[in-house]
């Protein structure tokens, strides 16, 4: 049998695994799930016959080794950071690989001696980066070669909890990694160009320059920019473009509220409070304001963040508890970013029968024959339960798909890729609306960011 080895059984392995092991009969594979905790390992597999879970500590050289060594195809689901080591052994024993995470510059050193021994090292095959690619390159080719000249491309994508679970003032609730979300748009300006112009965007006005979308069947939703909408302007071949941006996506109204705690110094990693183990959530919420002798908690941050109380937003502060005085934060050491993410994950956890949903947007602009045009191309997938979740859907499902091409022969490409050739999207986008992960795309008028002009 064709051994398929999977290094980490975590949440974003669960339809992998279930997609590989429904195929393993016809398709002749072994799968051997590798994860520190054999339980896990374990529980992912189910007894299944053409399955053995393995406990792996990935520091543990020569176990690492093995491992990789008997298998045909490795498959790492592990934090980016990891993801090299395993490369260097799969080069080491002329393994092809597949992650769904970006391409480090480590990994794109090992570029060159993938090609020399025909391998494939495919990368950023999840769902953002992954199908946003492969879903992007797809129509982008297609204009292309009517002979048409791309002017605008945005693309958008959000984990969100699914309409029938939507049940809080925020409407959103954490599906996936919560530090991720406490820490979107740091580390400097979001970039990205607008009708030929630069534009900037610092993190203390980000949430408040959104875009509006609309999904037919779910209604209105808002999406802020990224930080780099640019860095695959010239992978998508998309050099001479007049706008490009990306932005991740919420339920309108979203990121006015989450304003407030970016106002306040709420979401800072930056530096760590004082006895913030004993700290109440109260507490945490004060010591962001100053002092008054007679104005409560509650008073001074209405009056600093200049909201009435009948405002929504002080609803929304309100549902999170924040200034109860008897909840203890209970985080030793911890900055003001982890204390928020402790608050948050009281109310923003899925409860045990709550369902996630993705939904990414692409609009494409282009001119042909003379005539400006748009294409807007719109998908969302919702999660079966919380451990087939949709996130985990459209993560493992483009990994497991690419995995099997690898290994039948249809993607021969060698080297250190992301999924932008056709002969991986085509594919790889047919069978996902098997599964329900299917783009519906729509011509649109083109209008730009000059409607006066047409």
């Amino acid at each position: 049998m064709r051994s398929i080895l999977i290094i980490g059984a975590g949440r974003s392995a669960s339809s992998l695994i279930r997609y590989l092991l429904s195929k393993s009969e016809n398709e002749n594979l072994h799968l051997v799930v590798a994860d520190l905790s054999l339980a896990l390992a374990e529980k992912k597999t189910q007894n299944h016959p053409n399955a053995t879970p393995i406990a792996l500590n990935i520091f543990e050289t020569e176990e690492r080794k093995a491992a990789i060594e008997k298998a045909d195809i490795v498959i790492s689901m592990l934090p980016a950071h990891l993801h090299i080591e395993i490369a260097k052994d799969c080069l080491e024993f002329k393994k092809h690989l597949v992650t769904a995470s970006y391409i480090s510059d480590a990994m794109q050193g090992l570029d060159e001696e993938v090609k020399k021994n025909n391998l494939i090292f495919m990368n950023e095959i999840g769902l953002d980066p992954g199908i946003d690619h492969m879903s992007a390159m797809k129509v982008i080719d297609e204009i292309r070669a009517k002979g048409g000249n791309m002017l605008l491309f945005e693309s958008f994508c959000g984990g969100l909890v699914a309409p029938e679970c939507d049940n809080n003032l925020w409407n959103y609730k954490f599906t996936w990694a919560p530090r991720n979300v406490v820490l979107a748009g740091q580390g400097g300006a979001a970039k990205f160009i607008q009708e030929g112009t630069y534009k900037y965007i610092p993190y203390g006005t980000v949430f408040r320059r959104t875009e509006f979308l609309e999904v037919e069947d779910y209604g209105k939703f808002e999406a802020y920019s990224n930080r780099d909408s640019l860095k695959y302007r010239s992978i998508y071949g998309l050099d001479d473009i007049l706008t490009l941006y990306r932005g991740t996506i919420r339920r309108v109204g979203y990121s006015k509220a989450w304003n407030m705690f970016v106002q306040l110094g709420m979401t800072d990693d930056s530096y760590i409070m004082e006895d913030s183990e004993n700290m109440s959530y109260r507490q945490f919420v004060n010591s962001f304001l100053p002092y008054h002798p007679t104005d409560s908690v509650e008073i001074k941050t209405r009056l600093i963040l200049k909201i009435d109380q009948d405002d929504i937003m002080w609803d929304k502060l309100l549902e999170l508890d924040l200034f109860n005085p008897d909840k203890k934060v209970n985080l030793p050491n911890a900055t003001p970013a982890q204390i928020l993410e402790k608050i948050l994950s009281d109310s923003w956890t899925l409860e045990p029968n709550d369902k996630d949903m993705i939904v990414m947007y692409h609009k494409f602009g282009y001119e042909l024959h003379g005539k400006k045009q748009q294409i807007d191309s719109k998908m969302v997938c919702i999660g079966d339960d919380q451990t087939y979740t949709a996130m985990a859907k459209t993560v493992g499902l483009p990994v497991a798909i690419a995995t099997l091409l690898i290994l039948n022969g249809k993607i021969t490409t060698p080297g250190v890729q992301l999924p932008i050739k056709k002969e991986v999207y085509q594919p790889i986008l047919k069978e996902l609306e098997e599964y329900g992960v299917i783009f519906n795309e729509q011509d649109m008028p083109y209008f730009g960011y000059n409607p006066d002009l047409f």
